[in-house]
């Protein structure tokens, strides 16, 4: 690894403490978050102490699209707030489609923070109404994704796929009594097959809370998989991923 990335990490480190050790007013906040670079990015998003609806797509935008330590930032600010006051979850309910991304980033920890937010969002119906649409539009991209893949594509590009499929899963399970019952089948059936044990897995909690003759089907089928972890879903208590709580 050359110099030249260890010089940009301690610049960015410095800059980071020295802004960390000042107080800026809210509106510098936003603008930072508007314009900053990556370390300003973070600690205007940190240091947020509220926001309002008009302003609450400032802080979205750096949800994805840019770098990964903006995005977590952004992601742990959100969640904070969601924690804080039941008010933010009106304030972000009109972001669906922009969770539903980042709740497939390709860092799991941003991932799962993300999740976090959308497990406490779904309170909202138009925010889960938007956010399964989405979510499900991922998830059939990712099966044409992994209909293309070939015996000579790189195992990366299959870990990719799988990845995001993995989250999408994760995140399904809190709102498959909303989705359809046929699309829902279609989707676990289709996962319930997959080779990668983790898939199976995951699609086994979601089978675990569902009561649909169809589904109960493909349980029993996992019950009896050849994985341990998967078998084992439905051998430990189990609670209702479709509460918030």
């Amino acid at each position: 690894m050359n110099s030249g990335f260890y010089k940009d990490l301690d610049t960015n480190f410095n800059q980071a403490y020295e802004m960390s050790q000042k107080k800026f007013s809210h509106e510098e906040l936003l603008e930072m978050l508007k314009n900053g670079n990556i370390p300003e990015k973070q600690i205007a998003a940190m240091s947020l102490d509220y926001i309002d609806e008009k302003e609450a797509c400032v802080l979205i935008g750096n949800l994805t699209g840019c770098d990964g330590k903006i995005r977590e930032a952004a992601a742990f600010k959100i969640n904070q707030f969601l924690a804080q006051d039941k008010k933010y979850i009106d304030i972000f309910a009109p972001f669906g489609s922009v969770f539903a991304d980042g709740s497939v980033d390709i860092n799991g920890n941003i991932c799962r923070i993300v999740i976090d937010c959308v497990k406490v969002l779904k309170e909202n119906k138009n925010f889960s109404d938007t956010y399964i649409k989405f979510l499900i539009n991922i998830i059939d991209e990712t099966f044409k994704e992994l209909d293309k893949i070939v015996f000579r594509d790189k195992k990366y590009t299959v870990n990719k796929q799988l990845f995001k499929l993995y989250w999408c899963l994760e995140s399904l399970k809190y709102f498959a009594k909303e989705i359809p019952e046929s699309k829902l089948y279609e989707i676990l059936e289709k996962t319930s097959k997959e080779k990668e044990y983790t898939i199976r897995e995951k699609t086994a909690e979601i089978l675990v809370n569902l009561e649909n003759e169809q589904l109960c089907k493909l349980g029993n089928i996992l019950k009896n998989d050849e994985n341990y972890y998967v078998r084992a879903v439905f051998e430990k208590p189990h609670q209702n991923n479709n509460s918030t709580d």
